[in-house]
């Protein structure tokens, strides 16, 4: 492997590691004030909704082949369902969308 590849793949490891290790020895047995903790418990839904919905309306040409599996995600997730339940039955619901339409 080239030297250069090496290098570059330690910089990404130690970027990628610094910024979980800060919080984790910073922040070690001491409480946070109430609101922040539950501004917190919602950032990563936020992060996934912010990632995951561009790319719903871009998947296909056709918008409503996103909006479908979109809308069958929510649904079934709404039910309280497993993770796997949910993108199983969008994937279901999609295939049964493209041999449709």
């Amino acid at each position: 492997m080239d030297k250069s590849i090496m290098l570059m793949i330690i910089g990404m490891a130690i970027v990628t590691y610094i910024p979980r290790m800060l919080p984790l020895v910073a922040l070690n047995g001491k409480k946070m004030p109430s609101f922040l903790q539950e501004v917190l418990k919602n950032v990563p839904f936020a992060a996934l909704g912010a990632l995951i919905v561009p790319g719903v309306f871009f998947i296909n040409e056709n918008i409503w082949y996103g909006i479908v599996g979109l809308v069958t995600a929510f649904g079934v997730a709404y039910l309280g369902v497993n993770v796997i339940v949910v993108v199983m039955s969008s994937i279901a619901v999609l295939t049964i969308f493209s041999l449709l339409f």
